[in-house]
């Protein structure tokens, strides 16, 4: 195996988690994964070692799903995002469990821009410039989407904001 397929290979579970984020749908993220795979192994020529691979293969499954998306419209046929039942880590604490599966809700209602945004940035760690060049919009674009994206969840699931302040300082302090 070589070095290039090695490393993509090691990013299979990050390209997974994303793809589900992004279709809400098993199957469909599976596709995604996969087609995401052959492009990148077709294109190895184009990918410039030393540059972030992971972003360069967000790139290629951010295009391949737009590509899905338009195909889809053009051939009629609609994708219904709330399909799937939402699924998370099982936990013995169904408090726990029960706020889990509204933000996977909520996150499944924002619109589809501020969903690829916050998972790219909230969930994948991805840099706002990175993020910005994977969905082709500018840096400012990547900040206002995901600043809508949070002020969206935090109505949704009704945080206020002193309880989000909370949050922030206890998160800094972990």
């Amino acid at each position: 195996m070589s070095d290039f397929h090695r490393m993509i290979s090691e990013q299979i579970p990050r390209l997974r988690r994303y793809a589900w984020a992004l279709v809400r749908d098993n199957a469909r993220a599976d596709d995604l994964v996969q087609d995401t795979l052959t492009r990148a192994l077709a294109k190895e020529h184009l990918w410039q070692p030393g540059t972030n691979l992971l972003a360069w293969l967000f790139t290629l499954m951010h295009n391949q799903n737009v590509n899905t998306v338009r195909r889809a419209l053009r051939e009629g046929t609609t994708v219904d995002v709330e399909q799937c039942a939402s699924t998370l880590v099982a936990t013995t604490d169904p408090e726990a469990s029960c706020k889990l599966r509204e933000l996977d809700a909520a996150i499944g209602r924002l619109p589809a821009e501020q969903r690829q945004v916050l998972l790219l940035v909230g969930l994948e760690g991805i840099a706002y410039d990175e993020a910005a060049a994977i969905l082709r919009i500018p840096v400012g674009t990547v900040r206002s989407r995901l600043s809508r994206a949070r002020d969206s969840l935090r109505r949704t699931l009704d945080i206020n904001d002193a309880q989000h302040h909370r949050e922030e300082v206890h998160a800094r302090a972990a």
